[in-house]
C-alpha cells in the first residue's frame, strides 16, 4: 500500500467516526426506525466505496458531500426495488426522488438543521426506556458516534460477540415495540430526556473512572459523552435545558482534571497529590459557564448539585483550602434526591474532612451491608484509609485485601498493595 493510500485509509477511518452518525440518522428517518440495520448497512457500503475510490482517485473536493451523495443514491436504489416499494411512504421517499447527483441537491436534502434534528431523534430512539441500559450505550456508540464493534468491545473490555448480542437485542426491541423515530412530546418528553441524560452520564463515567482493564481513564468515551450532550444543548426542539447545562458543567469540570489524575506510568493520582498546574483552565471556565446557565433555570437536579461539588474542587487554590463544609452542605442536599450507597460513601469521605474519621467510619457502618456496596471495592479502600488514620492498621489490611479481590484494575491493585505494605511496616 502506498503512503497516499495509507493516508486515505486513516482519513476515511476518522471521517467515518464524524460523519457516520449523521448519515445513519438521516437514512433512519427515510427507512424508519424498524430498519435501523439497513441504514447502517448503507452507510457501511458507502464508506467501503469511499475507501476504494479515494485510494486510487484521490480525495474529492468535498468528501462529506461525496459521501452523502453516494449514501443517498444507494438508499434510492433500495426504495426503487419493486420488493421494497410498498414499505416506504411517499412522505419519506420524496426526500430521495431527485435523480440528480449535484452537490447543491445533496446540500438541500441534508441540511445542517435536518441532520441535527435527525440526530436528536436518533438519540431518543437509542435511549428508549424499553431498551436495556447496556444496549442503549452500545447502540448510541454504534449509530451516533461511529464506533466499530471491535472499538465498543475494547472500550468495555468485553467480546465482540457480546456487543453484537447487545446490538441485536436493541434493534429487535425497536422492531418489536415499534419504537418511533421521533422526539417525544408533552409529559413523556421530560422522563425520556432523563433516560437520555442518564445513558450519556453512564457512558461518561465509564470513561472517567473505567471499571475494567488497565486504563483508569478512557478519553474517547468522555469526549463522545460531551459531544452527545452538546447535541442536545443545540437542539431547538428542547426548550428547558437546565439539566443539560448541569450535565455539561459536570462533565467539563471533571474532564478538566484528566491530565492530573494519572502519572506517566498510568497509575492513579489522588486529588491531594495532583499537580493542579495540569488542570485545564479552559475546560474549567467552560464548566463554570454552564454551571451559571444551569442555576438560571428552574429546579435543582442531581447533575446540578454534582456540578457544584466539582466546581468547589476546581476553584480551590490547593487541596488544603478546599471548602469541605460547603461541599458537605451540597451532599446533604444531594441525599434528598439520591440516597444511593455510592452517594452516601462519597458523603462519608467529606464528613471525614469536616467531622473526623470516627464519624466517617460510623457513616460507613450504615451502608456496609448494602448489596451494592458489598461488591464495591472503593468502599473497602475508603474504609481502609479511615482505619489507617485511626491507627487501626491491622483492620485496614483486612479492608484493603477485600478491595484488592474486588478491583479489576491492575493499577489500582498495585496502589492498594502499597498501602498494605505501609500498614504492615507500621505494625512492626
Amino acid at each position: 500500500m502506498s503512503e497516499q493510500q495509507k493516508d486515505v485509509t486513516i482519513l476515511v477511518d476518522n471521517f467515518f467516526r464524524h460523519e457516520a452518525g449523521k448519515i445513519v440518522s438521516v437514512l433512519t428517518r427515510i427507512f424508519g426506525s424498524q430498519k435501523l440495520d439497513l441504514a447502517e448497512d448503507v452507510v457501511q457500503d458507502s464508506l467501503l466505496e469511499a475507501m476504494e475510490q479515494w485510494k486510487y482517485n484521490g480525495l474529492p473536493d468535498n468528501p462529506s458531500a461525496w459521501l452523502f451523495r453516494v449514501a443517498k443514491n444507494k438508499a434510492l436504489n433500495i426504495i426503487r426495488r419493486e420488493k421494497y416499494q410498498q414499505q416506504y411512504s411517499k412522505e419519506k421517499a420524496y426526500l430521495l426522488k431527485s435523480d440528480r447527483d449535484s452537490i447543491p441537491d445533496i446540500d438541500h436534502i441534508f441540511t445542517d438543521q435536518e441532520i441535527q434534528d435527525d440526530q436528536l431523534k436518533m438519540i431518543f430512539t437509542c435511549c428508549h426506556p424499553s431498551i436495556s441500559s447496556d444496549s442503549q450505550v452500545a447502540l448510541a456508540l454504534k449509530t451516533l458516534c461511529g464506533f466499530s464493534i471491535p472499538e465498543i468491545a475494547n472500550a468495555f473490555l468485553t467480546t465482540e460477540k457480546n456487543i453484537n448480542k447487545r446490538l441485536v437485542r436493541a434493534r429487535q426491541k425497536i422492531r418489536d415495540d415499534r419504537i418511533p423515530f421521533e422526539v417525544p412530546k408533552g409529559n413523556e418528553f421530560v422522563s425520556r430526556l432523563q433516560v437520555v441524560l442518564e445513558t450519556i452520564y453512564l457512558l461518561f463515567n465509564e470513561g472517567y473512572s473505567a471499571s475494567r482493564g488497565n486504563e483508569i481513564i478512557r478519553f474517547e468515551l468522555c469526549q463522545e459523552s460531551i459531544r452527545l450532550t452538546e447535541m442536545l444543548e443545540k437542539a431547538n426542539a428542547i426548550k428547558q435545558k437546565g439539566d443539560i447545562y448541569a450535565l455539561l458543567s459536570l462533565m467539563f469540570l471533571n474532564a478538566s482534571r484528566f491530565k492530573a489524575r494519572q502519572d506517566e506510568a498510568g497509575n492513579p493520582v489522588t486529588m491531594a497529590e495532583q499537580n493542579r498546574l495540569l488542570w485545564d483552565k479552559n475546560l474549567q471556565r467552560t464548566g463554570l459557564i454552564y454551571l451559571q446557565k444551569a442555576t438560571e433555570n428552574p429546579g435543582i437536579s442531581t447533575y446540578l448539585i454534582l456540578a457544584a461539588i466539582s466546581a468547589n474542587y476546581c476553584i480551590a487554590r490547593d487541596y488544603e483550602s478546599t471548602d469541605w463544609e460547603n461541599i458537605l452542605s451540597l451532599y446533604d442536599s444531594l441525599i434528598q434526591l439520591d440516597q444511593s450507597p455510592v452517594v452516601l460513601l462519597n458523603r462519608a469521605i467529606v464528613i471525614s474532612k469536616v467531622k473526623g474519621t470516627e464519624k466517617a467510619l460510623a457513616e460507613l457502618d450504615l451502608i456496609k451491608n448494602d448489596p451494592l456496596i458489598e461488591s464495591y471495592p472503593l468502599f473497602y479502600s475508603t474504609e481502609a484509609e479511615f482505619l489507617i488514620q485511626s491507627g487501626r492498621n491491622e483492620d485496614a489490611v483486612t479492608s484493603l485485601e477485600k478491595a484488592i479481590r474486588l478491583t479489576p484494575l491492575k493499577s489500582i491493585r498495585n496502589l492498594l498493595e502499597t498501602r498494605i505494605k505501609y500498614c504492615r511496616e507500621k505494625q512492626c
